[in-house]
């Protein structure tokens, strides 16, 4: 446990590197612009979305893991749940305008809770990865 694992979580959250947060969060949206613009559908599902989350995952783990990120496991547990937010926002307002119907999690408020919960889990899973390739290099969070 580094000192600022003991700070209060909004100044763990103001001293996040939030530049990567929303680079990191603006990558990972690759995944469902394949989905919209049907590059999934031809490429072949579904390795397809399989090839992009593991390519989204490794380059979330080695961009803060080969980083001086203060806070690693903290930083991806945020972009895991900024993500969730934007592919919500992005399937609230693209769906409408290319199927002509509200679809996704808004159309189904039930999924809305596990969708924040599954990407902060994936997140965190990613933030330990990180966390263990920094260790694994020597350096200490």
């Amino acid at each position: 446990m580094n000192a600022d694992s003991r700070l209060p979580i909004g100044r763990r959250l103001h001293g996040l590197n939030w530049p990567l947060v929303a680079a990191l969060t603006a990558l990972a949206l690759v995944r469902p612009l394949f989905s919209i613009a049907g590059w999934s559908e031809a490429l072949g599902k579904p390795l397809t979305p399989v090839i992009l989350t593991v390519g989204i995952t490794l380059t979330w783990i080695l961009a803060v893991g080969l980083s001086r990120v203060r806070d690693p496991l903290l930083t991806l547990v945020v972009t895991g749940v900024a993500y969730a937010l934007a592919a919500l926002v992005l399937s609230a307002v693209l769906s409408p305008l290319l199927t002509g119907k509200l679809q996704g999690p808004l159309a189904q408020p039930h999924a809305i809770v596990p969708l924040f919960l599954v990407n902060a889990a994936w997140g965190a899973l990613c933030g330990a990865c990180a966390i263990g390739l920094r260790r694994a290099r020597g350096v200490r969070s």
